[in-house]
């Protein structure tokens, strides 16, 4: 027994001295840890080795590679149809890196003694990789996304319709596709995140991302419904003087047909198009027949300079100024741009002149017509009015700065703004001697403010070069088909004063404008004995 107590004393004895030699060897290897500055050996964050590194010197090394790994653009197809590329910048897509280096920096040191000794111990033989978490503009990427949805080809159109004259013009719908927008975005995102940084530095690196659609039926003509938002009955324009209000003539509206024989030329055929005739009942008094008292205040007024040379461009914007003047906006009435200046076709006399699309210059039926658009979005900013739908456009404009612009797309993209002041408006629209212009009348509210219009960049993004192999040019050739020019990211508020003191500020829009490459054709590699500048020829400015 006092052998057996002897030896079970000796163990005890031993596993204390154990246990304290693992203290010991714990607050002395802690007590070398204590005071280190830098990253414990075997940690990685994104895969990027930081062992013994300070933190500064981890800074400096992950965000070399982050930010390398942000410059290549994504290709995004459909098909061979369309193309578009899309830059990380354009989303304000940001890696978290400090969040990212305080974990990896906390790896043995935000344990207990006992916790942190281990993870000392073991980190080096078994690594300890830290991911880093993103963030991204998702109103930027969904605003991007709604921009491509509107022009691939193919994509599904809902019925239309609008106004000419005596008739009714009503577009069918078409069948079509619609892009699979959170796939879509999941995609953007997820090939973002997964690049490596071996292979994003590789001269042929490249991202394609064929888009995802889905087919999609366009509604069916509903005449009932149609009917019911045109018909109206005729109505004389007055004016009471206590409290001042006044009424716009309405001309009354209906079908000249019944609504069977209506339904029955939509379900005859088969067309794309299909007229319905009206009687429109004039009414006896108009609002300019009651003089100037009706609207005596100017409101607002802007104006954009265009080339007057150009024909067929000024006689797409003059035609569309023409829709659009005399218009008269009761309170809380809404404009519509598609529905007033209607669908932009060769019988009302719009002509070809150059656009935007697909990232190029090209000949489009009423090119110019977004300058009317934009000239009348600012003179109804500077009037106070509510904002209802506005986008800009893909690409920089010459006639107004950025984030001051609003592009229409019959059918796709609408500028639509309401009457939010108590009394109605009146819409001037003019153009003439290279002056595009509206002023908007009224009558003067118990406090007119003064509107300033504040654009401000906050991003510019890099264009890239193209060049376009041509046989049929000279050795050594080449010809600038399309000028590049930066992308912007503009930032717009509306500030507004009264006497002089500012009362408001607010932003009303966050715009991304594309960047655009410069395209260059170029004849085969010249053979030279001696260094020989290479000609290059500019392209013919567009109006």
């Amino acid at each position: 027994m006092i052998k057996n107590r002897r030896i079970k004393i000796f163990f005890i004895v031993l596993v204390i001295l154990f246990i304290l030699l693992i203290l010991g060897f714990s607050i002395c290897f802690s007590l070398l840890n204590m005071n280190s500055n830098i990253f414990t050996k075997g940690v990685k964050i994104r895969n990027i080795d930081v062992s013994e590194l300070t933190l500064d010197e981890a800074r400096e090394k992950i965000n070399a590679s982050v930010n390398s790994e942000l410059v290549p653009e994504i290709e995004l197809h459909y098909g061979e149809e369309y193309k578009i590329t899309l830059s990380p910048e354009q989303i304000e897509y940001k890696y978290n890196v400090e969040e990212a280096l305080l974990k990896g920096y906390d790896v043995g040191r935000s344990g207990n003694i006992f916790v942190n000794n281990y993870t000392l111990l073991l980190t080096p033989f078994f690594e300890k990789n830290i991911n880093i978490n993103y963030m991204y503009n998702e109103e930027f990427l969904n605003n991007f996304i709604d921009d491509i949805n509107s022009k691939m080809p193919g994509i599904v159109v809902e019925p239309n319709y609008y106004i000419e004259e005596d008739e009714l013009i009503i577009s069918k719908g078409k069948d079509g596709i619609q892009i699979d927008k959170e796939k879509l975005k999941g995609m953007i995102l997820e090939s973002i995140s997964s690049r490596d940084i071996n292979e994003v530095v590789k001269e042929d690196y490249k991202q394609i991302i064929d888009i995802p659609v889905v087919d999609v039926k366009s509604a069916s003509i509903d005449i009932d419904k149609i009917y019911s938002e045109i018909r109206r009955e005729p109505q004389d324009a007055y004016y009471e003087t206590e409290p001042y209000k006044i009424y716009a003539d309405v001309d009354g509206i209906d079908f000249n047909i019944s609504i069977d024989e209506a339904k029955n030329i939509i379900a005859s055929e088969d067309k794309d198009e299909y007229t319905i005739p009206l009687k429109i009942t004039k009414a006896g008094k108009t609002i300019n027949d009651l003089g100037t008292e009706a609207f005596p205040y100017l409101i607002s007024e802007f104006s954009t300079k265009y080339d007057a040379s150009n024909r067929n461009r000024s006689t797409n914007l003059a035609i569309a100024a023409e829709k659009i003047n005399g218009k008269v906006l009761m309170p809380g009435e809404e404009f519509s741009f598609n529905k007033v200046v209607g669908k932009r076709t060769v019988e009302d006399g719009y002509r070809d002149a150059k656009i935007y699309a697909d990232g190029g210059v090209v000949d489009g039926l009423a090119g110019g017509i977004c300058q009317i658009s934009s000239t009348l979005y600012n003179a109804v900013l500077l009037a106070n009015l509510e904002i209802v739908e506005r986008r800009n456009h893909s690409y920089t404009t010459s006639y107004v700065a950025a984030g001051r612009d609003a592009t229409v797309v019959y059918g796709a993209i609408d500028f639509r703004f309401k009457n939010s002041r108590s009394y109605p408006i009146k819409i001037e629209a003019s153009v003439k001697n290279g002056i595009a212009e509206f002023k908007m009348h009224g009558m003067p509210e118990e406090n007119e403010y003064e509107i300033r219009i504040l654009p401000v960049t906050t991003q510019s993004i890099p264009y890239g070069t193209s060049y376009v192999d041509d046989p049929t040019l000279a050795p050594g050739r080449q010809v600038v088909v399309q000028a590049g020019h930066a992308g912007y990211k503009v930032t717009t508020s509306i500030e507004k004063r009264l006497n002089g003191a500012v009362v408001s500020k607010e932003v009303i829009s966050n715009d991304t404008y594309n960047p655009m490459k410069t395209i260059i054709r170029r004849g085969p590699v010249a053979v030279q004995t001696e260094a020989v500048p290479v000609p290059v020829e500019a392209p013919v400015p567009v109006q």
